[in-house]
């Protein structure tokens, strides 16, 4: 068993350094709790809510910058596996980006490419498959927020062996019926369970220029059962559990079914899907 962790936060919009000193302290509760995988908002550098590709520019950083070396010397002191949304400066364009680091380093950057929204104006999305990291704990992958509601999409590294899947998200804030669990929160056990592939989503709080938030950070089992978290909160949070990352690999349902073997690749559209890139250790 694997203990996961996510840190629900409320990051300050154009705040680096008060951001960085909210990661720090709740990873180092999450290690605290015995945590071997620690999962960060989405854009938690940086904030959300930009009106335009400038105001994002400002609080860009490239992947040698600040924040991610913060990161990498937290994951080294730590021992940890880390997985963080940040605003990622390239050029000229601003990209809604989530690191993989371990005690390691940087091992891998992942480009969100299902810009939601007014995103669009702000950032350019990416076009390259959710990597597949081989790390001390197993083999984890990442997608950003929106990306989780596609299905084909999460599929991708689900077939490439993932065992985990960590998501950092930004989900706002979305009235639905008394009693029932968010909906973002349901599509993220659907797609943990019909890959059977564990999911770990890590939301934020904090209202942030009038933009509120589900703040329904969930950590899944491979049959997509909640573990931990799941309903909505609007307190910063750590949300920890233990994952078996060793059924993922695991497909069967029932005696006699396979969730990826009993796939009829012949008959779906699948000409053209980009591979992921794997980070061997």
């Amino acid at each position: 068993m694997t203990v996961v962790a996510a840190c629900q936060l409320g990051p300050r919009i154009g705040e680096l350094d008060v951001n960085r000193d909210r990661a720090a302290s709740a990873i180092a509760e999450a290690v605290g709790l015995g945590a071997e995988v620690v999962v960060l908002p989405e854009l938690m550098s940086s904030g959300y809510a930009f009106t335009d590709t400038a105001e994002a520019r400002a609080s860009a950083e490239d992947v040698d910058g600040e924040t991610l070396r913060q990161w990498a010397a937290l994951a080294r002191d730590h021992g940890i596996v880390l997985v963080g949304g940040f605003c990622e400066g390239a050029g000229d364009r601003v990209h809604n980006s989530a690191a993989v680091v371990d005690r390691t380093g940087v091992r891998a950057i992942y480009r969100k490419v299902h810009l939601w929204d007014r995103e669009r104006l702000v950032f350019t999305p990416g076009d390259a498959a959710p990597p597949i990291v081989e790390t001390q704990v197993g083999r984890l992958s990442t997608v950003v927020c929106y990306d989780l509601e596609f299905p084909e999409w999460v599929r991708i590294p689900a077939l490439a062996g993932a065992q985990l899947l960590a998501a950092p998200v930004n989900w706002p804030a979305n009235p639905g019926p008394d009693g029932e669990r968010p909906a973002e929160v349901v599509r993220a056990q659907a797609d943990a369970g019909v890959n059977r592939m564990p999911v770990v989503a890590c939301d934020r709080v904090g209202d942030e220029r009038g933009v509120g938030w589900v703040g329904g950070t969930v950590i899944t089992d491979a049959d997509g059962w909640v573990l931990a978290g799941g309903w909505s909160s609007d307190r910063e949070q750590v949300v920890v559990a233990e994952v078996d990352l060793e059924a993922a690999a695991d497909k069967r349902v029932g005696q006699m079914s396979d969730v990826h073997a009993d796939r009829r690749a012949a008959l779906y559209p699948t000409d053209g899907w980009p591979m992921p890139e794997r980070h061997p250790r």
